[in-house]
């Protein structure tokens, strides 16, 4: 076994984290590997590498291409780092048990890229990485009690490893939780089109979360208000769609329900694993408002209007770079309902879709994006 051990990866490669990404993604999108190599001729180069050495396989239906880890790269893997590697790949579940169903396998894909833009942004995804919050509910509170230090996330079928309750709930459509120091973000993945959506069964997802993590496991270090909607989409036009959308001719399509007071959607590319970083350090987030403040006069809390600063002319400036969309909505409703002016400063790449999306009563301002990666992250 020394020797088929030499025939995997070495540890800390770009070969060796995609090879893993496989393994615990199940079904890999095609399409994301370009988002771990550092160029495309060593991606081609790692992937012939790979299925050579009987370790990778391409499976590709209903249009949908995505890698598979073979049997015998499972068996290394497990022996390699078991903790790392068991709830995955053994036993009855998606993961291992491999499907060829078009549902279950864009559900796969979706977690798969959701887990690459999580890593790009220094969050844990690994098991033996981050801290057990999940833990059946029959283990005792006391030999389990866990802080978050660093973000760390959770798919959902790790969440339902809590017990029943997280597994009655039927329909609902987050792909699992992000836990930074200070947050919880319930987490979706849109992709290139909207998101199924219910009411009922998402509201359901929050509160049982609320419930665990709030109340009983964790309330040392999170409150309900904590509690936070993210999204991911494949650029920007989706988040119009998104701030658009009414829920569709029988509302079973995402929309701004009241569900969630907190809202991000971020893209699955380098622009949105920067944001991701910003949203999981709060020195930097705050830096960032300090920054933007200093042209301003300071946030008026007795104003009718959300705001973040106020400008000169008196009007209400809203800081909208991590696209918090029920947050741009209320602002862009209110100056509307009050015949107010006011100002969302955002980054450039996010400045066309609140432009089409917004009055005319509201100002866009915008950050460079690149100064910003440079100088702040």
């Amino acid at each position: 076994m020394a020797a088929d051990k030499k025939v995997l990866p070495n540890h800390n490669t770009q070969a060796r984290r995609f090879l893993e990404l496989v393994a615990v993604s199940g079904d890999f999108p095609s399409n994301q590997a370009s988002r771990i190599f550092a160029s495309e001729s060593y991606q081609e180069s790692v992937i012939t590498s790979l299925k050579k050495k009987r370790l990778l396989r391409t499976y590709y239906r209903d249009g949908l291409r995505g890698y598979r880890v073979t049997a015998r790269a499972k068996t290394l893997l497990l022996d390699d780092n078991a903790g790392r590697f068991e709830f995955y790949l053994t036993g009855d579940v998606d993961t291992n048990r491999l499907k060829s169903e078009f549902v279950r396998r864009l559900r796969l894909h979706r977690i798969a890229e959701t887990y690459v833009t999580m890593q790009n942004a220094g969050v844990a995804v690994f098991q033996d990485e981050k801290p057990d919050v999940f833990y059946p509910a029959d283990f005792s509170d006391e030999e389990n009690h866990q802080t978050i230090l660093a973000p760390a996330f959770y798919n959902s079928r790790e969440i339902k490893e809590v017990g029943t309750e997280f597994v009655k709930v039927q329909g609902a459509r987050a792909v699992g939780t992000l836990l930074t120091y200070d947050k919880v973000f319930i987490v979706y993945n849109t992709d290139n089109g909207l998101l199924k959506w219910g009411f009922k069964s998402e509201m359901r997802t929050k509160a049982l979360m609320k419930t665990l993590l709030c109340q009983e496991r964790m309330p040392e270090q999170y409150c309900p208000e904590d509690i936070q909607g993210l999204v991911f989409g494949s650029d920007m036009e989706i988040a119009f769609a998104l701030l658009s959308s009414t829920g569709g001719i029988k509302h079973n399509y995402f929309m701004l329900d009241g569900n969630y007071d907190t809202f991000h959607f971020l893209t699955s590319d380098r622009r949105g694993e920067v944001l991701l970083k910003l949203l999981c350090d709060m020195e930097k987030a705050d830096a960032l408002n300090r920054a933007l403040s200093q042209n301003f006069s300071e946030h008026d809390a007795g104003l009718i209007i959300e705001n973040d600063a106020i400008d000169e002319n008196g009007d209400p400036v809203l800081f909208a770079y991590s696209f918090d969309m029920p947050r741009i909505k209320r602002f862009n409703s209110a100056l509307q309902i009050h015949g107010r002016s006011g100002t969302l400063i955002c980054f450039d790449f996010q400045s066309d879709v609140l432009r089409s999306y917004c009055s005319e009563q509201v100002q866009i301002k915008t950050i460079d994006f690149l100064k910003f990666e440079k100088s702040f992250m």
